[in-house]
């Protein structure tokens, strides 16, 4: 790309080097900016942006967890999973989407404007899932839930690339935390919408109503996206050119780059052979065999216990609350507190070994100990939360950086896959091998996070044993990687 600066024509390699290139090589006012006017635009991306990936987060969860609550309202016999492990699979075939259709939409982000990528998805998705009403039988429930995990896929990579494009390295973890909690504040309001949609009266039957207004609204927002979602800091709609300068020239301290359109195979090769991703990987694979029980069997474990359809529906309430603030307060402490973010992993495993143990071991007359244990089973979606920020953060590179945010999330796909097939019908109601299962995955994905802070740490001494400190200036050059980049540091 040519750039006029004064009389002369300069070119700027955007195939080998950043896009943010254009922005600092096009801007001819005052270099330096004091923290008032980056606290500024920090404040306008927050506004622009955090709202959008909220809404956007917290439609997805809303959608693909609608399995849990429509099973209450008659889902299981109208489409005949009560037999055999039928309900799990159904469960745990959406994750099997997920895997298949993570690396396409990343591809297609990569090649395309990422708005576009994520409003087209979006739609298609609502679309999908009001196609749930038209399935008559658990086979073709099957197929739609595969296509939906298909489509629903490459959210979440796509948002970890875009707050990795906008935030430094020591903002990230907070603005992960921020759009995940979605997740959890979701279903403090989801119970009550689908139990007035459950008492419905009409042709069809109560939760097919569900689907088709869960459905719609994310059509309906999918079109908004299109027009809404800031892409990057250098495509992103509402700043002056001094706001835009300073939003990309303060990401070098990131050492990560910020937008190339270009796919670099030797950067997926150096990916596959770091140690760090596949700590990171298996973290996320690992942690998330627990989020089996939480997000399909936690209402039906509750109303287990003796209590009705609707108790069963506001009791799963408090678990989305405390799902929710975990997930802003752990990160929230990753931002305050600099170097601790594999230490709260480890913490958060620790609390869903401690609700594992409890739901193994307790006898079923204890019912207020088993609510607490179903509470405090969802700590893990906090340090899952504190990873992909520190997996992110920790990856240069825009080709790798986008490979290993897909990476994980396939961990992630395949953790969610296992742990609805570990919840068999013949140990209802208490699952206690399921239990005992969760209790020793979470035990080891706790341990990895102490290896990978350890690796970080080692990694971090003998680059400073070369003489080479931590540096910005070659920030946004050749599209360095981490590995390739000796001025690169390591987050703990």
């Amino acid at each position: 790309m040519d750039i006029e600066d004064g009389n002369k024509l300069t070119t700027i390699d955007t195939l080998h080097n950043d896009e943010a290139l254009k922005v600092l090589a096009g801007y001819t006012g005052e270099e330096t900016w004091t923290e008032k006017e980056e606290s500024q635009v920090r404040r306008i991306i927050d506004f622009r942006l955090m709202p959008v990936l909220c809404i956007t987060y917290g439609l997805q969860y809303y959608d693909k967890a609608m399995l849990s609550q429509a099973a209450l309202f008659g889902l299981r016999t109208d489409l005949q999973l009560l037999k055999g492990n039928r309900y799990s699979f159904s469960a745990a075939i959406f994750y099997l989407g997920f895997i298949v259709g993570a690396y396409p939409a990343m591809v297609l982000a990569q090649r395309f404007p990422i708005e576009r990528v994520a409003s087209v998805i979006v739609m298609v998705w609502g679309v999908c899932l009001i196609l749930t009403t038209v399935c008559h039988n658990y086979q073709a429930l099957y197929a739609q839930r595969f296509f939906l995990g298909f489509l629903e896929s490459g959210i979440s990579p796509m948002f970890m690339m875009i707050v990795g494009s906008f935030y430094k390295k020591n903002e990230q973890a907070l603005r992960m935390g921020i759009w995940y909690s979605c997740t959890g504040y979701v279903s403090v309001f989801s119970p009550l919408v689908n139990y007035a949609f459950g008492q419905a009266k009409g042709p069809l039957h109560p939760w097919k109503y569900m689907y088709i207004f869960a459905g719609s609204i994310t059509i309906v927002w999918g079109f908004a996206l299109f027009f809404i979602l800031p892409p990057d800091p250098v495509r992103a709609r509402g700043f002056n050119e001094r706001q835009r300068y300073i939003s990309v020239a303060r990401l070098r301290t990131n050492n990560s780059g910020v937008r190339n359109m270009h796919l670099k195979k030797e950067q997926i090769w150096e990916l596959l052979t770091d140690i760090k991703f596949w700590l990171a990987f298996f973290m996320a694979f690992l942690s998330m065999i627990a989020n089996g029980p939480i997000s399909t069997f936690v209402p039906i474990i509750i109303n287990s216990f003796g209590f009705t359809t609707l108790h069963s529906l506001l009791l799963v309430m408090p678990a989305g609350a405390y799902a929710g603030t975990m997930q802003l307060l752990i990160p929230y402490l990753c931002y305050k507190y600099p170097n601790l973010r594999a230490g709260l992993i480890f913490m958060c495993q620790v609390g869903t070994t401690i609700a594992a143990l409890l739901l193994w071991l307790l006898p079923i007359k204890q019912t207020g100990a088993l609510l607490f244990a179903c509470y405090i089973l969802p700590t893990v979606g906090a340090g899952y939360a504190v990873l992909m920020g520190l997996s992110l953060a920790n990856t240069a590179g825009y080709t790798k950086r986008s490979v290993a945010s897909s990476g994980l999330y396939i961990g992630y796909c395949l953790g969610n896959f296992a742990g609805p097939l570990i919840f068999k019908p013949k140990d209802a109601p208490r699952y206690v091998p399921a239990f005992i299962v969760v209790t020793i995955t979470s035990i080891v994905a706790g341990l990895l996070a102490l290896v990978y802070r350890g690796v970080c740490m080692w990694e971090n001494k003998k680059r400073d044993r070369t003489g080479t400190l931590e540096g910005f200036e070659h920030a946004y050059e050749d599209d360095l990687t981490d590995r390739k980049n000796p001025q690169f540091r390591y987050i703990l």
